[in-house]
This record gives C-alpha cells, sequence and structure tokens, in this order.
C-alpha cells in the first residue's frame, strides 16, 4: 500500500516537472523544484502545484514562490498560490480541488465564510490585502495532528469512508468491521440514504474524532479514501 502511494505521488511530481517546463521562466526554474521538492510527498501541496502549472490563471509563464495556509476545517484546506505576479486561492480536499480567483479580490462566497468561521465577508477582505496574514504552508506528512488519510486534525471528525476511523461499537476499523451492516440490518451500504442513515447512527453512538494515538504507521501521505 505504501510503495503504492509513494509511486503516485512520484507520478505526479514527473507531471508537475514537465509543466515546469513550459510554464516557469528558465531563471526562475530551479527556485520552482526547491518548493516542489519541499512538498513531493504531501498531496494536498502537490494538488495546488498541478492544478496551477496546468492551469496557468495568468495564461503566461509564471511560477509559485510560496504556499501559505488561509484556512482549515475537517479535511478541507483554503489555500493561496503566491507567485511572482499574484497570489491565487485555492480549496483543496480528498476530493479534489477547486480554483477560488485572486487572494487580493477577497471574496468567499457565504457558505465558506461560515464553513471556515470567518468573521464576516469584510473582515475576510481586510486580511486577504496582505498574504503574509497568513501562516506558511507546512507540509503534512509526519504531522501527527493530521490524519494521514483524510486531513482531519486532532479533535476533528473524519471524513466518512476514512481507513483510520475507529468504529465507536467494536473499536476496530470502520471500514473493515461488520458493525455497519449491523446496525443497518443489511448486506450492503446499498444508497445514499443507507449511508445518510448510517452517519446519523455514528453520531448516536458517539462518533470518534481523529486523535495521534489512531496514526497506523503503515499509512503514508497520498493514500486513498476508500
Amino acid at each position: 500500500m505504501m510503495d503504492n502511494n509513494m509511486n503516485k505521488l512520484e507520478k505526479t511530481c514527473q507531471r508537475i516537472r514537465n509543466l515546469m517546463q513550459y510554464a516557469v521562466p528558465l531563471e526562475q526554474q530551479e527556485a520552482a523544484l526547491d518548493l516542489l521538492h519541499i512538498l513531493e510527498e504531501d498531496r494536498t501541496g502537490l494538488m495546488v502545484l498541478e492544478e496551477f502549472y496546468t492551469c496557468l490563471p495568468e495564461a503566461k509563464e509564471d511560477w509559485v514562490k510560496e504556499i501559505r495556509q488561509v484556512a482549515r476545517h475537517q479535511g478541507v484546506f483554503l489555500l493561496v498560490a503566491a507567485t511572482s505576479v499574484d497570489a491565487y486561492l485555492y480549496l483543496v480536499s480528498s476530493e479534489g480541488i477547486q480554483f477560488h480567483g485572486r487572494l487580493r479580490e477577497g471574496y468567499l462566497d457565504s457558505e465558506l465564510l461560515d464553513f471556515f468561521s470567518f468573521e464576516s465577508a469584510a473582515a475576510f477582505e481586510k486580511m486577504a490585502q496582505e498574504i503574509k496574514n497568513f501562516p506558511e504552508y507546512q507540509a503534512l506528512h509526519g504531522d501527527e495532528d493530521t490524519c494521514p488519510a483524510c486531513h482531519a486534525g486532532t479533535g476533528e471528525f473524519h471524513e466518512l469512508g476514512c481507513p483510520v476511523e475507529l468504529c465507536p461499537w467494536c473499536g476496530g476499523q470502520l471500514i473493515h468491521c461488520n458493525c455497519r451492516f449491523d446496525q443497518l440490518g443489511q448486506d450492503a451500504l446499498a444508497d445514499e440514504q443507507a449511508l445518510l442513515h448510517f452517519e446519523e447512527l455514528l453520531y448516536q453512538q458517539g462518533r470518534i474524532a481523529y486523535s495521534p494515538e489512531q496514526r497506523p504507521t503503515y499509512l503514508n501521505e497520498g493514500m486513498d479514501l476508500l
């Protein structure tokens, strides 16, 4: 499992290197590769780099100088890629990545403002005028306070289907034990309604949030949720 995950990350890094040959000015390629090296084992950071170099927001040569973390909640990250030209917002999770415009525009829709607990649209717009208001993004591999699969933080609930989540009924791995079927009285999670009902039962029983003690040694950044 770990070898397979590392192969996926290595392939992603190679795709980014190939894109960089066309996107990054020759004199800046060494600095751009330095950031790639820092993030080479970090799926979240690599997603930002690959999305940026694939789409190039300004449709011209540019390179990512640094990535900063605007917000983080329940394994979802709001990150900003700072370049030689501008700074761009990306929403990143295990499900994928979305481009959210220029940081300096200071715009987030009300749903995201609420999700990340920003005080108001005006407060976020004010923060967004200065990129230094946000800390540098730190690669997640080796961070015990982050689930290695779904990126939930300590005390946060896992993304449903995360292989690290523990079952509140038997204490085993939730995706491998039979408790979900026993509780639902059926042999499979056949549809979305059954999944939603099972999620309700989880909370009623006392869903187990992520803690560093759950972190298996064989899991690594970049593994897929099941």
